[in-house]
């Protein structure tokens, strides 16, 4: 199911089945061939198997790993694995090793996040590591973390204290300002001719090019399906 927003505010949580590698059998993201990305099944005894021993693998070498399909996969591992076994605790037990009930959770989590986000991820624009922590809010605030970190490039450091500002209550826009950002402020390019047209209707608005693209952006997705 695409996603989109619904009253301005799209989903925040995964829309596709635990397990299925929508992201990692994407051959345009990760140069992956579908055929080789591993589904992981929750509901099959076999597939479930292959899940644990995934989990106890990816729980033993995590440190230091660049490859963002092998981190997404051992994601899917959890989730499913938790699925499948119906806790935390039974995959923990379940998969044995270094496979604690915080690192399937936290992990867990991340493949949960919303394909707008795990595509960052795979792409490496994301780290895992930054994903773990965008994972840790809930709501709206998951997007705004993540585009926060993509456009002004935060650190895992600053993603993680945010995060943890906004578990304490604190609002993503007020988070950001600690660290010295502006949430919504981004840098892009646009062609010469919507350049010039929209600094010429900002002058007539007597608005900021800014404004201009926020009502552009409101009426296009209200003109949408």
């Amino acid at each position: 199911m695409p996603e989109g927003p619904d009253d301005h505010v799209p989903s925040t949580d995964r829309e596709s089945p635990v397990g299925k590698p929508v992201i990692r059998g994407d051959p345009t993201l990760t140069g992956q061939r579908p055929e080789d990305a591993v589904e992981f099944d929750p509901d099959d005894p076999e597939s479930l198997e292959l899940a644990a021993e995934t989990v106890q693998r990816f729980s033993e070498n995590t440190a230091g790993a660049d490859d963002n399909v092998y981190i997404l996969r051992g994601a899917a591992a959890c989730a499913a694995l938790v699925r499948g076994e119906g806790s935390y605790k039974a995959a923990a037990q379940r998969a044995g090793g270094e496979a604690s009930v915080s690192f399937i959770r936290k992990w867990s989590r991340v493949h949960d996040l919303p394909r707008s986000i795990r595509i960052h991820v795979a792409k490496g624009e994301i780290a895992p590591t930054a994903a773990k922590h965008i994972a840790r809010v809930a709501g709206e605030a998951r997007l705004l973390l993540a585009w926060a970190a993509i456009d002004h490039d935060l650190t895992v450091r600053q993603i993680r204290s945010i995060a943890s500002r906004v578990n304490d209550g604190a609002s993503v826009d007020a988070a950001l300002a600690g660290e010295g950002y502006t949430l919504g402020e981004l840098t892009t390019r646009i062609d010469r001719d919507a350049y010039c047209r929209l600094r010429r209707q900002a002058a007539l608005d007597d608005a900021t090019p800014g404004e201009i693209l926020s009502e552009a952006v409101e009426q296009y997705y209200d003109d949408g399906p």
